[in-house]
């Protein structure tokens, strides 16, 4: 489930960045952190497969909703990251017109 939503998430986040023209918001960032997640997730769930093998492809209800839950946490770590770059650099100068205005 983890390598689903990574995955979902990279697929997105890269047809966004391409048909943008520029990448003043930093999407190539984001698409670089999620789609190293999904790297991540893909080797996880090879060696997972090579350990466990039959249990692999049947997993309990409750596992499956621990993997929801820790890849949503993984898309959002990855946004708040995001977040942090875009204010450090603020390609628009928003933060910057609204620290000079006060």
């Amino acid at each position: 489930m983890t390598l689903l939503i990574s995955l979902f998430a990279a697929i997105v986040c890269t047809i966004l960045w391409y048909k943008r023209e520029n990448d003043e918001m930093k999407l190539g960032t984001l698409c670089f952190m999620f789609w190293g997640a999904s790297l991540m997730w893909m080797g996880d769930a090879i060696w997972e497969y090579s350990e466990l093998h039959e249990e692999f492809f049947t997993p309990d209800p409750a596992d499956l909703l621990n993997d929801a839950f820790l890849g949503l946490s993984v898309i959002a770590l990855a946004m708040v990251v995001w977040l942090v770059i875009l204010l450090i650099k603020d390609p628009k100068g928003t933060v910057k017109k609204a620290l000079v205005k006060k």
